[in-house]
């Protein structure tokens, strides 16, 4: 092939390159566009107030589209799947108990986008703000509203993999006191206490005492559930194979998502209920692989999230390993059982 022939061809493919460039950016436009416009078929938004204190209600990150989505948003309880009120306030990940909340926002910048968490009084009003190192995944209020935590990837993006780095912080929400990472915490594994350079945590969730809080610990290719002391600052490893923990509203079980041999790298984990005085593992119904830290409804039925066509869905089932899931509610995600 001649030189001249080589540049034709070499002009033609930068040609063709620049036509599929120039068709996705396009079609990714059109597609945020469409985001603005509220869907045939979706839920019925209104603005409005919400609380944090409104008995029975759900509170939640709105994933439809249109002019109110990433809004927290809510329902009553009792009807997850009718008509929302949306109040402004945008988060990417939230969680709330006895008014006290936290929400976890993109910075958008010229360059990069930086990440805060901001705490929230029973009225959505910011009482104070922190600034977050990474991607936010998990959010979580203590049940008297006195601690938040809340997990960030600082490295990677993914819990599938193993290539990735977290920080999770705990911060007291009456004083301001911010632990930044639970690194700084002493571990106690196997009843000796444990140090290593790839300690990871993730995924906090709290007890009622104001003191107990349960996490993931990973470490060395493994994933622990801790039992943590604010006083003390230790975590202790209590049972193996155990992420994104969730404990039940009476303090006796865990919800969590485990990895099970035999599943997609990618979608490698399982819900269970672990029984913390018997350490007995309940598989629960749900046969999709669900990556989040899912939520208590009440003692009986676990609430989680699964991909769906405007980013996520709702759902539910029941947390002794009976029943079936079922479709809570469209086009939500970060739910909290408020008031």
């Amino acid at each position: 092939m001649s030189v001249r022939n080589r540049l034709l061809v070499l002009l033609a493919a930068v040609a063709a390159l620049a036509v599929v460039a120039t068709a996705s950016v396009l079609h990714a436009s059109a597609r945020a566009e469409r985001r603005n416009e509220t869907q045939p078929g979706g839920p019925r938004i209104t603005a409005g107030r919400v609380s944090l204190t409104t008995p029975g209600t759900m509170v939640f990150r709105n994933m439809a589209w249109g002019p109110h989505r990433d809004e927290l948003t809510t329902v009553p309880a009792a009807t997850p799947a009718g008509p929302r009120t949306a109040s402004g306030l945008k988060c990417l990940r939230f969680y709330a108990a006895s008014g006290t909340g936290v929400c976890l926002q993109a910075v958008h910048g010229t360059v990069t986008d930086t990440y805060r968490a901001l705490i929230l009084d029973a009225h959505l009003k910011e009482t104070a703000r922190y600034d977050v190192p990474g991607i936010p995944s998990r959010a979580r209020v203590s049940p008297t509203g006195h601690f938040a935590a809340w997990t960030a990837f600082v490295g990677g993006d993914s819990y599938a993999g193993t290539n990735f780095s977290t920080r999770a912080a705990i911060v007291d929400t009456r004083t301001g006191t911010l632990i930044p990472t639970l690194e700084s915490f002493w571990i106690v594994k196997d009843g000796h206490v444990y140090h290593a350079a790839d300690v990871n945590f993730w995924g906090v969730t709290f007890a009622a005492d104001d003191r107990t809080f349960y996490a993931t610990l990973a470490t060395k290719g493994s994933t622990y559930l801790v039992k943590g002391d604010l006083r003390s600052r230790t975590v202790t490893t209590l049972h193996t194979n155990v992420e994104c923990p969730s404990l039940s509203p009476d303090g006796t079980r865990i919800a969590y998502k485990k990895r099970v041999k035999g599943l997609p790298k990618d979608a490698p984990w399982h819900l269970y209920v672990l029984d913390l005085r018997t350490m007995r593992e309940t598989p629960l119904a749900e046969s999709r692989s669900v990556d989040d830290q899912a939520v208590w409804r009440d003692n009986r039925t676990i609430v989680y999230a699964l991909p769906g066509d405007y980013g996520a869905d709702l759902y539910s089932v029941p947390a002794d390993g009976t029943g079936r899931a079922r479709l809570l509610s469209g086009a939500a995600v970060s739910p909290a059982y408020v008031g």
